[in-house]
């Protein structure tokens, strides 16, 4: 590899639903992550791979940072904590309308953060006013003070550019930690859960797409087709009648439209068969959640 390449782990994190996903999608350049307006919308640590002629930048989405109820966001929590430690630089997402106290114990490990940190305030589309926006960002001065400030809007795209410009100076020189054509460390498969996932959180209310969780026991690709059939965990019966609908009307909603993202991601046209099961207290198991993948 030439001389003067860089390459690092640049970690997204923060509480839930300020656009880390939104970010990320839009410093990659693809939509890896999904996104909703649902908090708690990403489960895993999620990797998007940016390669460059003389970088390459590996970043990480996270899940928002929350208290755990059960071992699932137990689970969760320790994905985003594990980005505080191996991180080149870090990325810590808020935004104008959230409580800059909330989870004060994960702020203090990152205000001790050796790495480079980048402070980005998202949604500045929302402020009414210039004076406003400075309130804000004296305020978050104050609570991450090594920190350097962007405010940006990551839906509109506004400032996203000079925060990559930021990221790429800061990289340390090294080598290329995955193929220069990778885009993320995930299989094929994760990316068809993601997308089912996201369907049922933008269709279905309350407690039941925070009780799904979705796997693929069948993936066949040919040239030009794939034929998948996934199974939608519950964990309880009224919440599988609840998904599948009368005359099994939302699950059909739920395929047809996954189907369609899934085929624009793949490229290929795709058949998808959905099953839905019951799996009582998963969230709460340990060797469910070993089988899901959330434990090692």
């Amino acid at each position: 590899m030439e001389n003067g390449f860089k390459s690092g782990f640049v970690n997204i994190v923060g509480n839930p639903n300020v656009g880390k996903s939104t970010l990320m999608n839009d410093l990659v350049g693809e939509r890896i992550s999904i996104i909703t307006s649902k908090a708690q919308t990403t489960r895993h640590r999620i990797m998007g791979i940016v390669n460059a002629p003389g970088y390459q930048i590996v970043f990480s989405d996270t899940p928002g940072v929350l208290k755990p109820k059960y071992k699932l966001q137990e689970s969760m929590l320790n994905f985003s904590e594990g980005a505080l430690t191996d991180a080149d630089e870090l990325i810590y997402v808020t935004d104008v309308v959230e409580d800059p106290t909330k989870n004060a114990e994960f702020l203090a490990r990152v205000a001790k953060e050796k790495v480079p940190v980048l402070l980005v305030i998202n949604k500045i589309d929302l402020v009414k006013s210039q004076d406003e926006l400075v309130a804000i960002i004296d305020k978050w001065k104050g609570i991450l003070p090594n920190a350097e400030v962007f405010p940006t809007s990551a839906k509109e795209h506004f400032n996203v550019d000079n925060l990559m410009k930021r990221i790429v100076e800061l990289l340390p020189e090294g080598q290329p930690y995955f193929g220069t054509d990778a885009l993320t460390d995930k299989p094929a498969r994760f990316f068809v859960t993601e997308i089912i996932r996201e369907k049922i959180l933008t269709n279905y209310d309350k407690e039941v797409p925070y009780s799904v969780e979705v796997i693929v026991e069948k993936f066949e690709e040919k040239e030009n087709s794939i034929h998948i059939m996934a199974v939608i965990y519950v964990e309880r019966d009224s919440q599988k009648g609840i998904l599948i609908g009368k005359g099994g009307s939302m699950l059909k909603k739920v395929g047809t439209e996954a189907r369609k993202d899934i085929e624009a991601f793949f490229g290929k046209s795709v058949y998808l068969e959905l099953f839905v099961k019951v799996e009582a207290n998963w969230r709460n198991r340990e060797n469910k959640l070993r089988q899901f993948g959330y434990l090692d």
